[in-house]
């Protein structure tokens, strides 16, 4: 077993990147990370389907395939019966669908694995899908995108809706729940013929983590002879993005809202690349999710108390609002840049726009400083060692890695060892090939939609006020970035109402 050189910081007491893949082969059925001192055991079962493989007018239904395997009925026992088997056993299991990955992940005590291990296989080998438990996912599916997306969560629809323009036309753009009307026309037959034509025994990988011995792998991984048969599906080509000739806004009117807003591009740029690595120096700097110390943070929230945070992204960062950490297996051969402002009153929309985007500029134009890059690199060498503290959160990584083609201890490892390799000049060099502050794409949730689309198409500017007094330095900048030109075609903005939003493909 080969172990990292250092110890999980803050007293955690998993090594990082513990053990790398049991099997170079990349091709392997299993992924294998061995723990003895861990009690608990983490299994996954990554399946070579996502999103991305919904048929044209049925948007959603690889998610509720997914939901009826974590949430439904087996032949063996309804799903009240699954249920109450696993309270004694304080387990449970629960499945990520993504744009290109669907993964079924768990854990239990070493104590309870067997009687555990029957019901998480049969959860993906003997599906019931029964019609009480598909109505109760497709109502569950729809209810979400109706209410909760719509309603409930105004700063993930706005990602949402980002990630919608920014790749519209292909197979990306819908969310991975689906639209409304493809939930709707979805049948129990679909879902059906959908299994078996995506939940094939080669389109699948195990994975097993922690405490675990005897031949619990062997079985695992013979378990995938139990699924459909066929051919493995073919390698994801890249999708087909339209560019993105000049900036192009989608405003999502919803009355009584604040203002919500993302912006970004397509990067074409992977994990486990050099420019990957460089580009998160850059990136963190900038925007590192949740870190009061990053320059957008310090400028819009910390300096003049516009919002709560403000935040950028390289790869695909779901659930933002209530994750502290980068998430797993959310893996995707497309990727986009991403900045994040969070929440703030519809009048001061404009100017924390101009902000962010002026910030974004000085980065591109200017690039990083020596001081500015050895502070985040030095910073980074060591939070990348939160990312994963546990057993489970590893695997998810192991799996990423097998997506990727990673070799290796893995992307964690690679990561540290980057940001001892990497220089300034490598870093400014991947900002001035990948980034820009031009030619992007905006997405703003607002209770103001024909006000906010008449500024932004008419570039006035939108000076700020403030409750209380303000440095003479701060005021400065304020006239500046009142004035930063946003550089939009009043006929590249469009309005609409947010009960239209993701009821079908396309907006």
């Amino acid at each position: 077993m080969t172990r990292a050189s250092a110890a999980l910081a803050a007293g955690a007491v998993l090594a990082l990147c513990a053990v790398s893949c049991s099997a170079p082969d990349k091709e392997a059925s299993v992924v294998l990370l061995p723990v003895p001192d861990d009690p608990t055991i983490s299994f996954t079962v990554w399946f070579n389907v996502g999103s991305q493989d919904d048929p044209p007018g049925k948007e959603g239904l690889a998610h509720l395939t997914g939901e009826l395997l974590a949430q439904g009925s087996t032949t063996e026992n309804s799903y009240e019966e699954i249920l109450r088997r696993l309270y004694p056993l304080a387990s449970e299991y629960g499945i990520r669908v993504d744009k290109e990955m669907t993964t079924l992940t768990g854990r239990t005590h070493r104590d309870n694995v067997e009687a555990y291990y029957r019901l998480f296989t049969a959860a993906f080998l003997k599906p019931a899908f029964d019609d009480s438990d598909f109505q109760r996912v497709q109502s569950d599916a729809i209810n979400f995108l109706e209410n909760t997306l719509r309603y409930a969560s105004d700063e993930e629809l706005a990602k949402a809706a980002l990630h919608a323009l920014v790749f519209a036309g292909t197979s990306y753009a819908h969310p991975p729940v689906g639209t409304v009307q493809g939930l709707k026309s979805i049948t129990l037959e679909d879902v059906k013929k959908f299994y078996r034509e995506h939940y094939l025994g080669a389109n699948a990988v195990v994975a097993l983590g922690g405490g675990f011995a005897g031949d619990l792998a062997q079985r695992f991984e013979g378990a995938l002879a139990e699924l459909p048969s066929g051919e493995p599906k073919a390698a994801a080509g890249l999708i087909d993005v339209e560019p993105i000739e000049r900036t192009k806004v989608i405003v999502v009117s919803k009355a009584g809202a604040d203002a919500s807003i993302s912006f970004g591009f397509p990067v074409e740029v992977r994990r486990g690349e050099k420019d990957f690595y460089a580009l998160w120096i850059a990136n963190s700097w900038l925007g590192e999710h949740r870190n009061s110390s990053s320059h957008l943070y310090q400028v819009i929230r910390e300096a003049r108390g516009l919002n709560y945070g403000d935040y950028s992204y390289i790869e695909a960062f779901p659930e933002g609002g209530r994750r502290s950490m980068p998430p797993v297996n959310v893996a995707r051969n497309e990727q986009m840049f991403e900045i994040w402002i969070r929440t703030l009153p519809n009048e001061q929309s404009r100017f924390a726009l101009r902000a962010a985007l002026r910030e974004l500029a000085s980065l591109v134009q200017n690039g990083m400083t020596a001081e500015q890059f050895e502070l985040t690199r030095s910073f980074l060498e060591k939070y990348v060692l939160h990312f994963a503290e546990t057993t489970r959160e590893r695997l998810g990584y192991a799996v990423d890695d097998r997506f990727y083609g990673i070799d290796g201890e893995g992307h964690l490892a690679r990561f540290r060892q980057m940001m001892r390799e990497l220089t300034v000049e490598d870093v400014n060099a991947a900002i001035r090939k990948h980034l820009r502050h031009d030619r992007l794409k905006i997405a703003i949730v607002t209770g103001d939609a024909e006000g906010l689309s008449a500024g932004l198409g008419k570039d006035t500017p939108s000076p700020v006020s403030y409750p209380s007094p303000k440095s003479d330095q701060i005021l400065a900048e304020d006239r500046e970035i009142a004035v930063f030109p946003l550089a939009i075609d009043p006929d590249a903005i469009s309005i609409v109402a947010v009960e239209d939003v993701f009821e079908r493909a396309g907006f």
